[in-house]
């Protein structure tokens, strides 16, 4: 059986080449590889509100429940595992675990599998088959415009730093501290959930 690789959340940027999708990137723990997955934009948002701690949603995500459940009835995420690539499509599994330490292994999309493990802080592996077919060097130039991986590299480097110059365009810095943080209250209940993460830091600045 092929090794099985641990992956850690580099980021999640805007997709140019696909309207409404993101790519998520996971970069080996161990090693310089990352793979890029295209996700729909709420399963990044999910991703994203997990990630960021201190924004909670005014109601519960569909992950969210999962959590809630898992917490009622006593079971956990103990690992999710990416198998499979195919026709462009990852597979995924989750491993399941309850108090009595019986074990459930259930087939999931990828999205929803890193959606969930985040919640229950679980870990994230793939296949070295998966990561060899899929995983890529972002720092690495390919001049081969006929070759697809190449493009998929040079549009993720323009996104990521595109998404990071974006992330830091809103001037804050005349805002007093209570306008910050009643602007992020209405930016969390209106679900602009990129608003907010945005409030958030000029709020952190602020008391640096």
């Amino acid at each position: 059986m092929d090794n099985l690789i641990k992956l850690d959340i580099k980021g999640i940027s805007y997709s140019q080449t696909q309207t409404g999708a993101y790519a998520l990137i996971l970069e080996e723990s161990v090693g310089g590889r990352k793979l890029p997955i295209i996700i729909g934009s709420f399963e990044a948002q999910s991703i994203a509100l997990a990630l960021e701690k201190d924004i909670n949603p005014p109601r519960p995500l569909t992950h969210d429940l999962f959590l809630s459940l898992g917490s009622k009835f006593s079971f956990k995420v103990d690992s999710v595992y990416i198998y499979k690539l195919e026709d462009g499509v990852f597979y995924s599994n989750i491993i399941f675990i309850n108090e009595s330490g019986e074990r459930a292994e259930i087939d999931s999309r990828t999205s929803d599998a890193i959606a969930l493990a985040v919640r229950f802080n679980a870990d994230i592996y793939a296949y070295e088959k998966v990561i060899e077919k899929a995983g890529i060097f972002l720092d690495v130039v390919n001049d081969d415009e006929d070759d697809p991986l190449a493009q998929t590299v040079d549009e993720l480097d323009m996104d990521i730093e595109m998404f990071a110059v974006e992330a830091n365009e809103d001037d804050f810095s005349t805002w007093s501290k209570d306008e910050l943080e009643n602007e992020m209250k209405k930016a969390v209940l209106n679900e602009d959930y990129e608003l907010a993460a945005r409030l958030r830091d000029a709020i952190e600045n602020f008391k640096n």
